[in-house]
């Protein structure tokens, strides 16, 4: 996937949401509740979630070309699915959810029916997905033959009634706070900015969607796209934050899945939902940001940054303690370093772009720096700013779980953590510390696990994947039996079916178009590694 890596707001993810326990119709598996009013609101939500589905199916979805202002071509087509803002109220307030598809290349006897996509965010659109075929990637050539691929953005997202926590010109100026505290009234700042951030959520947003801002809401949301596109069985690829949309689709409607392909695994443990991810993801991010120092260090007679890891990370000191003292271009500081710099241990495809520049700014082109690094002010359109990104990825985090209110433990857990993974810890806590005062409910995440009817699910990862550790991947794999894991052992990119490596996507490809599987887990070599 692409991450939902919000501009100027360090990410959290790989990190991605968690769950209102529900109690399923329609042969998905009851949860267990915390109590009789627990579960009466459950089987509420789940019949309202079966009447949507049902006025769904019979409206279906009416297809035209897709708005101008949209940017996709003539042949992908764009409609609108309504859902209700609060399922256990399915007569109340409703919103419509844009979804676009590009039909299948092949013949009407290859056809499979759709496959739905989610690239991940919280508060990523999966609306660039028909591209694939557009594009004429070699990759998604097969499978483009068999099923409509068929994107959306989710409920807040872009086109689906956008929510929002700041003003999206405020929210994108730089240059911000320097994550990383000096003392202890730096501290209480960045506390002050959060809880504003927080109320900003509830003012903006409103305290209804807010409340209705969850993973199990979103995927009751992909549950009546399903049946609107007329498809009695869901095919799914999710990536990131999506694997866990996946895994809670799996356990609420397990009956409802044809094929569900996961790439870069959330830990759907019920207690890494959401602070432990974070806590993890940092940890990964240090591993893979050496991975990457690694490589430039080999790559010397390129980039001139020097010849071993240290010599690297002492240039990327010196930038980041120039920033702090003047920010470059008056709008680059340490945040915005982050932000730009964050993208190499999220995808070997950015080691060389970020590399270049960084090589440029130490041989005295500022310039660079600023284009690739400096906020994008132009990034300010309402439904599709990166401010709408990050309100989701934080509306639905906050409201997924219940976070710790404790400043105490906050400051112990980040201060302990930053000595030894110092590159995203503090600018992850900042980014989450919303949720230690949020104004709406926090729910109880699903008990991810297997449901009568569930077929076996194709699980994809790396193994020193930044955003997702891979022991989330292993987790899911021990919740749905059956399941297939590929490995991808040695490399660290994030959304691993994008890439060329013959080892994975053949096998995507089979499982997509027959089914099969191979009778056991598989461990594939790394894809190449970029080459300056």
């Amino acid at each position: 996937m692409r991450d939902m890596r919000p501009k100027n707001r360090a990410m959290a993810l790989g990190s991605a949401g968690a769950l209102v326990t529900a109690t399923l119709m329609a042969g998905a598996m009851a949860t267990p509740a915390a109590g009789a009013e627990n579960r009466h609101g459950q089987d509420r939500e789940a019949r309202g979630a079966a009447i949507a589905a049902e006025r769904a199916a019979k409206a279906g979805i009416d297809w035209q070309d897709c708005p101008a202002d949209w940017g996709l071509a003539k042949a992908i087509q764009c409609g609108w699915v309504s859902v209700p803002v609060d399922y256990a109220k399915p007569d109340g307030r409703q919103i419509k959810l844009a979804v676009d598809r590009i039909g299948n290349t092949g013949t009407e006897k290859e056809r499979q029916g759709a496959l739905l996509y989610n690239p991940g965010g919280p508060g990523g659109s999966g609306l660039r997905f028909p591209t694939r075929v557009t594009s004429k990637n070699p990759i998604w050539a097969n499978v483009a033959k068999a099923y409509d691929f068929v994107g959306f953005d989710p409920r807040g997202v872009g086109h689906s009634a956008p929510i929002s926590c700041a003003d999206p010109q405020e929210f994108a100026k730089g240059p911000k706070l320097d994550p990383v505290p000096d003392s202890e009234a730096d501290k209480r700042v960045q506390r002050k900015l959060a809880r504003e951030y927080a109320e900003g959520c509830y003012e903006r947003t409103g305290r209804t969607m807010l409340q209705q801002m969850t993973t199990a809401n979103t995927v009751r949301d992909l549950d009546v796209i399903r049946a609107a596109l007329g498809e009695k069985k869901l095919n799914f690829l999710g990536v990131s934050y999506g694997t866990y949309l996946g895994a809670v689709y799996g356990t609420m409607y397990p009956d409802h899945v044809r094929r569900m392909v996961v790439d870069s695994v959330v830990n759907p443990a019920r207690e890494n939902i959401w602070y432990q991810a974070n806590l993890n993801q940092n940890t990964a991010f240090e591993v893979r940001w050496k991975d990457w120092q690694d490589w430039v260090a080999k790559n010397d007679a390129a980039f001139h940054l020097g010849t071993t890891r240290a010599e690297v990370q002492d240039k990327w000191l010196t930038l980041r303690a120039t920033a702090k003292k003047n920010p470059i271009g008056g709008v680059v500081g340490p945040n915005e370093l982050i932000s730009f710099f964050q993208s190499a241990p999220y995808y070997d495809s950015a080691w060389v772009p970020v590399a270049t520049v960084f090589s440029k700014y130490v041989a005295g082109d500022t310039q660079a720096l600023i284009d690739a690094a400096a906020p994008d002010m132009s990034d300010t359109a309402g439904n599709i700013s990166s401010e709408n990104g990050n309100a989701v990825y934080t509306a639905v985090e906050c409201t997924d779980a219940k976070w710790p209110t404790s400043w105490q433990r906050w400051d112990r857990d980040n201060t302990r953590l930053h000595q030894t993974a110092p590159f995203m810890t503090w600018a992850n806590a900042w980014m989450n510390l919303p949720c230690a005062t949020w104004p709406v409910k926090q729910q109880t995440p699903v008990d991810v696990k297997t449901g009568k009817g569930l077929p076996p699910v194709l699980i994809v990862q790396s193994t020193r994947d930044a955003a997702t550790p891979y022991a989330g991947a292993v987790e899911l794999h021990k919740r749905f039996k059956g399941s297939r894991l590929i490995t991808e052992k040695d490399a660290g990119s994030h959304g691993v079916t994008g890439l060329a490596n013959p080892c994975v996507n053949d096998r995507v490809d089979a499982y997509l178009l027959t089914g099969e599987l191979d009778r056991a887990d598989v461990t594939c070599a790394p894809h190449a590694t970029p080459k300056p």
